[in-house]
């Protein structure tokens, strides 16, 4: 059975957030994203060092559409270069994955 995955990435406000979210879950990209607001950044970027509010986003997904999600990720995200990062799972409740594997299959 193929394994579920985790994606993280960060986005500038929750609304774009749960609009992309949404858009991805439709197109059964993700079975789920959850979106947690009030995350405090300080990142490099361009040789500065800033600061700024972003919210978190947790996509659930499946190993093998690891690529069409970042796909689809980079081209409705806002920023230039959007954090995209695969967390593989060591596991998972039976019913947990079952789940996200119908809800993300074609």
């Amino acid at each position: 059975m193929e394994r579920p995955l985790l994606v993280y990435t960060t986005f500038p406000d929750a609304e774009t957030a749960l609009a992309i979210g949404e858009e991805l879950v439709r197109a059964r990209l993700a079975a789920c994203v959850n979106v947690l607001p009030g995350m405090r950044s300080v990142y490099a970027w361009k040789g500065a060092v800033e600061r700024g509010d972003e919210v978190v986003a947790i996509l659930k997904t499946r190993e093998g559409l690891a690529d069409d999600l970042a796909t689809a990720l980079k081209k409705r995200h806002p920023y230039e270069t959007p954090i995209i990062l695969h967390l593989a799972t060591s596991g998972a409740d039976a019913a947990t994955a079952a789940w996200i594997l119908s809800e993300t299959s074609g």
